[in-house]
């Protein structure tokens, strides 16, 4: 057996690892939130980030408890299952707006149960296929990739819940409804109308 290098990190690089990891973090949410504000409202845009900041906060805890090692490519694993969660979550919000369009006479607790039911087997598929990927990766990736494969894996799993079960329902709780999704789809409808006005007349 040869050594072939050694390398040590010390509190000052770790400190400022840290640092740099949490302001990514930091950076990562906020332009979910714009994003999800500026795409839908700004109540599915703070239900989707409690719920997947929910999520965040479960794979850390996890490797905070077993006593894990939290490395680079781990703090890389999370700001990608972060990512991954909003995707979701975008989806279901997605056909909830349209199911307001279509579904006017429906309560908004029966409208977002249809949505849900409308992807989850597209949940289902993507994230069957998603883990199978992170599973290779966890037992034949070596020691390098186990700890990144494995905070994949879990925050896959925790965003499936968090995605259906807590974004949902926090939306419902802040009030949304269809009278609020509907009223901005008209707005936009009533601006492109002016403009169609506006282009006629010259």
């Amino acid at each position: 057996m040869q050594l072939k290098s050694t390398e040590f990190v010390g509190p000052q690089v770790g400190d400022e690892l840290a640092r740099d990891g949490g302001t990514a973090l930091a950076l990562v949410v906020v332009g979910i939130m714009i994003y999800l504000a500026f795409r839908f409202e700004w109540k599915f845009s703070v239900a989707a980030i409690i719920a997947n900041l929910h999520d965040i906060v479960i794979v850390v805890g996890i490797f905070s408890v077993m006593h894990w090692e939290f490395t680079l490519p781990v703090l890389a694993a999370v700001l990608a299952v972060l990512g991954y969660s909003v995707n979701e979550s975008v989806i279901i919000f997605d056909r909830v707006r349209e199911h307001f369009r279509t579904m006017r006479r429906a309560d908004s607790m029966e409208i977002v149960n249809s949505a849900i039911t409308a992807t989850i087997s597209r949940t289902v598929i993507t994230h069957t296929s998603t883990l199978c990927m992170t599973l290779s990766m966890f037992f034949f990736g070596g020691p390098a990739l186990h700890y990144f494969s494995l905070a994949l894996t879990i925050g896959i799993l925790l965003g499936v819940y968090s995605s259906v079960f807590v974004a949902a329902a926090i939306a419902l709780y802040l009030g949304a409804s269809a009278r609020i999704s509907l009223s901005s789809v008209s707005a936009t409808k009533l601006r492109k109308w002016r403009r169609n006005v506006e282009s006629k007349k010259s």
